[in-house]
């Protein structure tokens, strides 16, 4: 009997894994030895560690949408401040019989969205513009102050090369066609400064 029980306690020794019974089921239980491999010990983060967590790029878009999968957002307020104040700010251009300057952005309408597409960042817009000029021409020895405004016809995120405009006069009563026609070619000559403000804006827009 007590051979019995030796032989019992070395099958225990040599089998790690037992099979315990309960009353209603079966399960494994595993034995340390000191084969085992040793137990998870915790270890404080390095400065280096913390540095490289930092290092991942930053996931692009809200934080609901760490996935980066899909984000609309409207930039039309933005959009809208932004472009009449950098059009306002061209300021006067000096011609060779009179001056004149961009008093004011009557109409800006249109749309500015910014989009992430898979992590990925796109921007876009569509605008219309209306400005308000003013200024003096010289006319058959005679100073005039001449007022109209320049449209500038529907445009989208990277068309400021194709830029339109059209010119007009608010009084031309006083005016003869030749002079107004020069005064009209004059005022086109705005269409450059515009243009490099809207790229500007376009950059600013793509930086957002």
């Amino acid at each position: 009997m007590e051979a019995g029980a030796v032989s019992s306690e070395k099958s225990q020794q040599q089998e790690p894994l037992q099979q315990q019974e309960t009353s209603s089921y079966t399960y494994w239980v595993r034995e340390v030895t000191q084969d085992a491999a040793p137990l998870p010990v915790p270890r404080k983060l390095t400065p280096d560690d913390i540095l490289s967590s930092q290092s991942q790029p930053p996931t692009l878009g809200s934080v609901w949408n760490r996935a980066g999968t899909w984000e609309e957002k409207n930039l039309n307020k933005w959009a809208t401040d932004r472009m009449k104040e950098l059009l306002v700010s061209v300021g006067s251009l000096e011609f060779s019989g009179g001056k004149a300057e961009i008093s004011d952005v009557s109409k800006c309408v249109g749309d500015a969205f910014l989009v992430i597409v898979r992590n990925k960042k796109r921007v876009g817009y569509t605008y219309e513009l209306t400005l308000k000029v003013k200024g003096e021409w010289i006319i058959r020895e005679e100073k005039k102050m001449v007022k109209g405004h320049i449209d500038i016809l529907e445009f989208s995120f990277g068309e400021v090369e194709d830029l339109q405009m059209e010119v007009r006069l608010s009084e031309e009563k006083d005016l003869l066609h030749q002079d107004a026609l020069r005064i009209i070619q004059d005022l086109k000559l705005f269409l450059q400064p515009v243009r490099e403000k809207l790229l500007q804006f376009e950059q600013e827009l793509k930086d957002r």
